[in-house]
């Protein structure tokens, strides 16, 4: 039976054909036990050197050469007077048999390489061993470097050993693995066959790297606190329940960071971040994850003006580290992230892209009546008020049309329990979100450290819950006694680390920047 999965020219396999290569497969891995030479034994394999680092060597050497002697001619391979030798290690992705030689493609971390591999050079032996091999098998190889014919790097091979067995045959090159809930499933196999799609991780890992260091740089200190906690706060959002048993009592995943880190603030910790999950009851769309990381970070004696500054530094800055630009394209738009970012009230904002003038309106009732004259309707939770119309005419009419980074600011503050009002207009607050390509990235506030008027909200928002809103604040006793001990002016900033990597890597779906999605189980 032929080692491919499958030719150009046929379907996917079914099942029953999957099954019968994956016995064939079971009965080879059986006759390599029952010589002695079982693949899964092997405990360790000397690795020297990954593709890309021995691309690099290799065309570093010839170049040397060149400059010295001159280019060779044309259908004329390289190999160095000095032989580079290695040791790789790998997933064999195919193999070309040509009698008393074989050409394979090894893909390691790095990329792939070819390898020669000859009945001559590793022994009659193990080379008839070899052709029994599988696609998909691991193995290492021993070798030296050089640049075939037809132009190619490649690694000679002297030495090949099977370290691995596949016993499930991949996805045939020409049909691939192309079906997204499948690729989302099974990240495993779309990181073996569809390569590319590391990009997309490498970068995620680099961004928050980066963000480490930006906030590592300006004195932040990273703390760790509560995924499970007995009051879900933070956020207006539905927690999962579960229970402890020892303790008997039902406790929430977090659906936020900020309540634990503005107790730290309080006890004088007074610039601290933390990188984590969160954990959201939620409905699931290509911008929403139950589970997905944020960062959160507070600062004591700033305000919300300095959290648009870190938002802004943080995602251009590592925007022109990672990818060398500020220009990337994201769901069809060209994004600009060169800092200088627009900033508009929700005020501006609504009289702008809607034309309605809330800045001129003053009862709640005609406030009220010119959102719902542009067909804006408030939810039945939500008390009819100049604060509630205003946000409802953003939402629901300016949002999809912020294509280029902005921030939107003064917010009203029936939708910002945890955040200080204006002194200039207490009907809103010192709030911003940023929006790019009409999604939400960031949301900061100057911190509301008002013992009184806190208590006040939360009492505003328990009153909400009662009537049927089970995403509002719940009432926390215990950080109402920590802002009474006394918290400084501060500005906190929550950002969305997997829309930050959608925005830097292109991706229209979340799925596609999160290794491990949530998915509903087939069975």
């Amino acid at each position: 039976m032929s080692n491919q999965v499958n030719t150009p020219d046929t379907a996917p396999m079914t099942e029953q054909q999957v099954n019968e290569l994956v016995q064939v497969r079971l009965d080879k891995l059986a006759a390599l036990c029952e010589a002695g030479q079982n693949p899964y034994e092997i405990t360790k394999y000397d690795v020297t050197a990954y593709h890309a680092e021995i691309r690099k060597d290799f065309e570093a050497v010839e170049a040397a050469w060149i400059a010295e002697h001159g280019a060779p001619e044309e259908g004329v391979g390289f190999e160095p007077a000095t032989p580079i030798e290695v040791s790789v290690a790998g997933r064999m992705m195919s193999r070309r048999i040509m009698g008393k030689a074989s050409f394979i493609d090894l893909h390691d971390a790095t990329g792939r390489m070819q390898v020669y591999v000859s009945r001559n050079d590793v022994g009659e032996e193990v080379y008839a061993g070899f052709k029994k091999w599988d696609i998909g098998d691991i193995i290492g190889l021993t070798g030296w470097v050089f640049r075939t014919k037809m132009g190619e790097i490649s690694i000679h091979a002297t030495g090949i050993k099977l370290l691995s067995k596949s016993l499930r045959p991949l996805p045939e090159k020409y049909h691939g693995l192309k079906d997204t809930d499948t690729r989302f499933r099974q990240r495993y196999v779309d990181l073996i066959v569809n390569p590319e799609v590391k990009r997309n991780f490498i970068i995620r890992s680099q961004f928050i790297k980066y963000m480490r260091k930006y906030l590592d740089d300006r004195r932040y200190i990273e703390v760790e606190t509560p995924v499970l906690n007995t009051i879900a706060g933070g956020a207006a959002a539905r927690p999962f329940i579960t229970h402890h048993n020892t303790l008997d009592l039902d406790m929430y995943m977090r659906i936020a960071t900020e309540l634990p880190l503005k107790r730290l603030i309080v006890g004088g910790m007074d610039r601290v971040y933390e990188i984590g999950r969160i954990f959201r009851n939620e409905g699931m769309d290509p911008k929403h994850n139950p589970e997905f990381t944020t960062v959160e970070l507070y600062e004591a004696y700033a305000d919300f003006h300095d959290m648009m500054d870190i938002a802004e530094g943080i995602l251009s800055g590592a925007a022109k580290e990672i990818l060398g630009t500020y220009e990337v394209e994201w769901l069809g738009e060209k994004i600009d992230l060169t800092p200088g970012w627009r900033r508009l009230t929700m005020v501006e904002a609504v009289k702008e892209y809607v034309g309605i003038d809330f800045g001129a309106i003053t009862d709640d009732a005609e406030a009220v009546a010119a959102a719902k004259a542009i067909g804006v309707e408030l939810s039945d939770a939500a008390e009819p008020t100049w604060g509630n119309a205003l946000y409802a005419c953003f939402d629901q009419r300016v949002e999809e049309k912020l294509i280029q980074p902005t921030f939107i600011t003064m917010y009203p503050v029936e939708v910002s329990p945890l955040t200080k009002k204006s002194p200039v207009d207490p009907r809103v607050t010192e709030r911003f979100e940023l929006f790019v390509c009409h999604s939400e990235l960031a949301n900061a506030y100057s911190e509301l450290n008002d013992p009184i008027d806190q208590r006040e909200r939360f009492l505003k928002q328990a009153e909400q819950r009662e009537r049927g809103d089970d995403e509002t604040e719940m009432l926390d006793e215990d950080f109402l006694n920590a802002l009474e001990y006394g918290m400084p002016p501060t500005g906190g900033m929550g950002m969305g680390i997997d829309r930050c990597v959608m925005l830097l890597t292109g991706a229209d779906t979340i799925r596609e920047v999160i290794l491990f999605p949530t998915m509903k189980p087939l069975d």
